[in-house]
């Protein structure tokens, strides 16, 4: 992307945050330019000049703006996995954002409308696990400086394990409304942490 203005940055930055405003409230089927238009006080012209491939370039910024949120919402938990109570309130944390998202996964739906198998949608969602396992892993080898975690156990492996238990829990949720399977693959996860190591790949 070009180098922007300070003001030509924020006022992409008004449109971009408006509109994911409005697929959060009413969903990327439901929502046109239009809307996000009125919504953001911007006009056409602004929001191609931004935007030049218009709504498919903007949900894919959306698209990364919610995979931004996903991490932001779980600061400054996640960057701070250096003591059991540290992780324990980093599965709060997990489990009340979840619980506040509802049934309705604002990332999802905007990758599922794109095409989950499309170059942007899957690069976003790829870069998301990337980063998000990555943290999770640095905060157990944090516990095996420490002396907390067996020195054997891979902090990758272990870290992507724990994810895909979120991911599983939060996908139940999104079916069921509630986050029992969530907190139980959190909850079980950390505590094979402190107890376990995993198989070998």
């Amino acid at each position: 992307m070009r180098t922007l203005t300070r003001k030509g940055a924020a006022t992409r930055q008004r449109i971009l945050e408006g509109a994911a405003a409005h697929i959060r409230e009413h969903g990327v089927a439901a929502t046109t330019l239009d809307d996000v238009l009125a919504r953001t006080t911007t006009s056409k012209s602004q929001l191609f000049h931004y935007f030049p491939g218009g709504r498919e370039e903007l949900l894919l910024a959306v698209a990364r703006f919610e995979a931004d949120r996903v991490l932001e919402d779980q600061r400054p938990q996640l960057g701070d996995l250096t003591s059991w109570p540290a992780w324990q309130s980093w599965r709060d944390k997990v489990v009340d954002r979840y619980r506040r998202q509802g049934r309705l996964c604002p990332l999802n739906s905007v990758t599922s409308h794109l095409g989950n198998r499309t170059p942007g949608a899957q690069a976003v969602v790829t870069e998301l696990m990337d980063r998000w396992q990555a943290e999770i892993a640095t905060g157990v080898r944090h516990m095996q400086d420490a002396g907390e975690v067996d020195p054997g156990l891979d902090p990758d492996r272990a870290a992507a394990a724990l994810l895909a238990g979120i991911q599983g829990g939060v996908l139940i949720q999104m079916s069921t409304g509630r986050t029992t399977h969530l907190e139980a693959a959190l909850d079980m996860g950390i505590a094979h942490l402190r107890t376990g190591r995993l198989p070998p790949p």
